[in-house]
């Protein structure tokens, strides 16, 4: 039953990551990956509040490993910071790693304790 819990959130994760990247990247003129960011964010604090709430196997499952996996990407989030050092775009990939990292660690951090403090 793990198994397609998994991939029932996977096939809706997939598509709201495509989907969210491309309607946030083509609302900014510039090459900073806000798309891949914004994902990743929100994977961050969606998976926080899991492990704040304490849920159960199966909804962990289907959310944490099924949606929150298709959801985020590293290896987008490591292409595009190659690709802007290609760019020599300096600053904007020095930013994403760093705001990647705060702001992930950061959002994970604010969905734990939020869940932990509700529940």
């Amino acid at each position: 039953m793990t198994p397609l819990l998994v991939i029932l959130g996977a096939m809706i994760g997939a598509p709201m990551r495509y989907l969210t990247d491309r309607a946030i990247q083509t609302r900014h003129d510039s090459v900073f990956p806000w798309g891949t960011l914004t994902v990743n964010l929100t994977g961050c604090l969606i998976l926080g509040a899991l492990s704040g709430a304490a849920v159960s196997s199966p909804t962990y499952a289907l959310i944490g490993t099924g949606f929150c996996g298709a959801l985020t990407t590293y290896s987008t989030f490591g292409y595009e910071t190659v690709r802007l050092a290609e760019q020599r775009a300096y600053l904007y990939a020095t930013l994403n790693v760093a705001v990647s990292l705060v702001a992930g660690l950061g959002a994970a951090l604010l969905g734990y304790t939020t869940a932990h403090a509700l529940g």
